[in-house]
């Protein structure tokens, strides 16, 4: 007897046991940039200073630290989410002298209940201050960094990472606060869609939210593939940008002038209705663009990130430590004053980071708290337009619109090339670096993501469908496997 496997076996199982009780998802926040496993140093340095940078912007707006827990599991990156418990939070609220409560209705629950009131009281000032002040100054250090980095120290290197990736962490703090308000907003619209233009119009709102002036994909050079800085960035590959979507975002475009106007007339015996369909609208179209650049922006300083980390990494490999540079990677950072031989030490971590590389990763563990449930379940039943059928792959409609077409799984740039014109990209995850691909695409299919993700994003853009957090379509697909995308209901359709 001959026993053929179509795919490869896990060894051994492998137990996803969070370090304390809660619910842990791994598609939040910094999650959500990070596809697969962490390298130890990433995990060890840069994600502490995004950390800091993170907290250090809460308690500049709410004036007590707000602490989400993360920890690695089995190498990934998981967030849980804060202590409910009545002690921390009383202590929080009265150490913020209430601006805590004001922060949660009018950044965390307004932008879903009544976004244009919350872009009133708060939002509107979080964006014009990014714009102002978070942004520019992160411009600054990143510049100043990169005409000091070819003759700085190792301590002057370590300083320089320390402040770009803290400065990070507050552009983190605005895209998961300021930007994260588009994904609720764009609900707000949905449900508001669904009660007042159901019955006479077929309406996806997410084309509402299509065709943006300046959303036409880009592909700057600090582009990256993952936020772990083990991974080179698009400039540094010398990936070619995206093909001109002129044409497609015009009509992009003109769909989405078409749609409003439809919307607008149905409207047009109810002025109430109209101006607030009219509010919703603008207020989530504006919050739409603010997301694109504040994600486009947020990888500015990884090259300078790498050229610093590189250096400290031939610095080791002069002193006989390493190997090559790029071994830096797999060290701790109080393992980068070692003057001691490291190859050892560096195969065994490069194994078990490439072993961790290859595990499915749930996208949550434990029970979700019942607010955090209710809102997040809302906003996806808000936006999801169709059925859902027996035994298709279900996930989030990140991008409406039906597509047929043959499965390319794609786990990394190594696959890009045998990535062809008319396939089904499918993924763990995509990132600003994968947005070529999209020109080429049918559809996208990705195991983790939100409505708000790079494939959500760039898929509207291209105008093709896309379904996001499902899960496990890497492995329950196969390359060639004929596929139905229904990026509207968020569901994948297997062909026999």
């Amino acid at each position: 007897m001959w026993l053929l496997q179509t795919r490869p076996m896990m060894a051994l199982p492998v137990s996803w046991t969070p370090p304390a009780p809660g619910y842990w998802m791994r598609n939040l926040r910094i999650g959500e940039w990070l596809p697969e496993a962490m390298t130890p140093l990433f995990a060890d340095w840069l994600l502490e200073r995004l950390d800091h940078g993170e907290q250090q912007a809460t308690r500049d707006h709410v004036g007590a630290a707000l602490v989400f827990p993360h920890a690695a599991i089995n190498g990934w990156y998981y967030l849980a989410t804060p202590s409910l418990s009545p002690r921390p939070i009383l202590g929080a609220v009265l150490q913020g002298r209430g601006r805590l409560l004001r922060f949660m209705r009018d950044a965390v629950l307004g932008p879903s209940r009544d976004p244009v009131t919350a872009d009133r009281r708060l939002l509107a000032g979080l964006a014009e201050e990014w714009h102002t002040d978070l942004l520019p100054r992160y411009q600054q250090l990143v510049q100043t960094g990169e005409r000091q980095v070819e003759t700085a120290s190792s301590e002057q290197l370590a300083a320089i990472i320390d402040q770009v990736g803290a400065a990070a962490g507050e552009q983190l703090w605005s895209l998961a606060v300021v930007g994260g308000a588009a994904w609720k907003m764009e609900g707000a619209l949905a449900r508001f869609a669904r009660q007042h233009l159901a019955p006479t119009l077929d309406l996806s709102v997410q084309r509402l939210l299509a065709g943006l002036p300046g959303s036409q994909p880009e592909l700057p050079a600090h582009a990256v593939q993952s936020l772990d800085w083990a991974h080179p960035t698009a400039g540094e590959l010398g990936w070619p940008p995206p093909p001109p979507s002129n044409d497609r975002h015009r009509q992009l475009a003109g769909q989405r002038e078409a749609l409003t106007a439809q919307c607008l007339a149905v409207l047009g015996d109810r002025p109430q209705l109209q101006a607030q369909f009219q509010a919703l609208l603008e207020v989530a179209q504006r919050y739409a663009g603010i997301r694109e650049q504040q994600a486009r922006q947020l990888t500015l300083g990884w090259p300078l990130l790498r050229r610093c980390v590189l250096r400290l990494g031939q610095t080791l490999q002069a002193h006989g430590v390493l190997d090559q540079p790029e071994d830096v990677f797999l060290l701790t950072r109080a393992e980068l004053d070692t003057r001691t031989p490291l190859q050892e030490l560096i195969g065994r971590r490069r194994a078990t980071w490439e072993r961790q590389r290859r595990l499915l990763a749930p996208l949550t563990i434990g029970r979700p708290p019942r607010l955090l449930a209710k809102e997040l379940l809302a906003v996806v039943d808000a936006v999801r337009t169709g059925p859902v059928p027996q035994d298709a792959i279900v996930g989030q409609p990140a991008s409406p619109g039906r597509a047929t077409g043959p499965v390319r799984i794609v786990h990394g740039p190594g696959d890009f090339d045998r990535f062809h014109p008319g396939e089904v990209l499918v993924a763990r995850a995509t990132a600003p670096a994968w947005t070529p691909l999209f020109a080429r695409a049918a559809a996208v299919v990705t195991d983790g993501g939100t409505l708000a993700a790079h494939a959500s994003l760039v898929a509207r853009e291209y105008g093709i469908p896309a379904v996001v957090a499902t899960g496990d379509a890497t492995v329950r697909l196969d390359d060639g496997q004929l596929v139905t995308v229904d990026g509207g209901a968020g569901t994948v359709n297997p062909h026999d």
